[in-house]
């Protein structure tokens, strides 16, 4: 995946740091023995997916490459391999 901006995006960034502080607040209040923590951190857990799907259809996340593209990476590809 290096050759790609799989993850690279403001959505994937924020979502999973959303996430992660979802999980951190739901581990805390695991070990706390607090019901209502957990489910609070689980559903910021959830949120910061919501959060990531928002920001991708407000174009932060990756584009979709388009047919020609995709066509040209094909060529190149089998460019390479025949030298």
């Amino acid at each position: 995946m290096a050759g790609t901006s799989h993850g690279h995006t403001p959505a994937a960034w924020t979502g999973v740091i959303i996430s992660f502080i979802g999980f951190c607040v739901a581990g805390v209040f695991m070990v706390a023995a607090n019901p209502l923590g957990f489910w609070v951190g689980l559903a910021v857990v959830f949120g910061g997916g919501l959060v990531g799907l928002a920001m991708r259809a407000a174009g932060l996340g990756a584009q979709k490459e388009s047919a020609e593209m995709a066509e040209a990476r094909a060529r190149a590809g089998q460019a390479q391999i025949s030298h």
